[in-house]
């Protein structure tokens, strides 16, 4: 029986601090504890050489059931379409209305923290539909 492993997203990005804030507020994650030894994150920073600075930074589900998210700062930009998006499940089980009014809320709701609503897809049978977008850095998610 194959073993059943945890895992981390890495998103490669230029300010992983502001990038990994936002995604607490997206999906309701919480920064982690400084490393031990540390008081606060920024005694954290202001032990590292200056290149290593503002390098990355992680956030964590608060009730441990989902993965950590890990924030590295590279020195390109994104340039290109994402392989890999994450899919925010804020309408799972509704259909319809329903379905579109939720999505259509957590749009309003994350747009003035940054994100940008690429546009509203619907299926065929207007029972389903995502909503597209983009978080602070132009790295893509849908609303699902």
């Amino acid at each position: 029986m194959p073993t059943i492993k945890s895992f981390q997203v890495t998103f490669d990005c230029a300010e992983p601090e502001r990038l990994a804030r936002f995604w607490c507020e997206v999906l309701g994650y919480v920064v982690p504890p400084p490393p031990q030894g540390f008081a606060t994150w920024d005694e954290f920073k202001r032990s590292q050489p200056p290149e290593q600075r503002d390098s990355w930074f992680a956030c964590t589900d608060p009730s441990g059931v989902g993965p950590r998210l890990f924030f590295q700062r590279v020195p390109e930009g994104k340039a290109a379409k994402n392989r890999l998006h994450l899919d925010v499940r804020v309408a799972t089980g509704l259909v319809g209305a329903e379905r579109l009014a939720a999505l259509e809320a957590e749009c309003a709701r994350l747009v003035p923290l940054g994100a940008v609503h690429v546009r509203t897809l619907y299926a065929a049978d207007g029972e389903e539909a995502c909503i597209p977008m983009l978080d602070i850095e132009g790295n893509e998610f849908c609303l699902d």
